[in-house]
């Protein structure tokens, strides 16, 4: 008999969490303010994680485990989660500066910060981090805001309400 390997498992504990879910939102209350039930959203994302949880299943059983990596001595410790304490760190302050920068310009500043120190922190480099960080949070707030009415925290220094 095969073992399972880590993604076969986690694919596994992915999509029973999803089953769970799935079920507890058909138990969401309707509300009578809005125009679509409240459940859609939840199960709407649910679907789309159910979804990869069953791609991921199904390559982790097509594809053969591949081996280990070696260990990087240098790496050790606190290093090898580097990239993750950036984006913690990133986001933390991205919810710090909120009342003050609105979620347009911090939206745009944790973007550009989070391409520009995980990936590759070049000159030639931050127009296109720019570029892309204005054109995802740009199109971002314009569908939260026209296209699903939510007001997005707006800050002091840009006031659009």
């Amino acid at each position: 008999m095969a073992r399972l390997n880590r993604d076969t498992l986690v694919a596994l504990l992915l999509l029973v969490f999803c089953g769970v879910m799935i079920s507890a939102s058909l138990e969401i209350e309707e509300t009578n303010y809005g125009t679509m039930p409240s459940s859609v959203w939840p199960q709407a994302v649910l679907g789309v994680l159910t979804v990869f949880c069953l791609a991921l299943l199904g390559q982790s059983i097509v594809k053969a485990p591949a081996p280990a990596p070696e260990e990087n001595t240098k790496s050790g410790g606190i290093g090898r989660y580097r990239n993750a304490i950036t984006v913690y760190v990133l986001f933390f302050l991205f919810l710090l500066t909120m009342p003050y920068l609105g979620m347009l310009i911090g939206g745009v500043g944790f973007v550009f910060l989070s391409l520009t120190l995980l990936g590759e922190p070049e000159l030639k480099r931050a127009p296109v981090h720019l570029a892309i960080s204005i054109g995802t949070i740009g199109l971002m707030w314009g569908i939260f805001t026209f296209g699903l009415g939510v007001l997005l925290p707006d800050g002091e220094l840009l006031q659009l309400n």
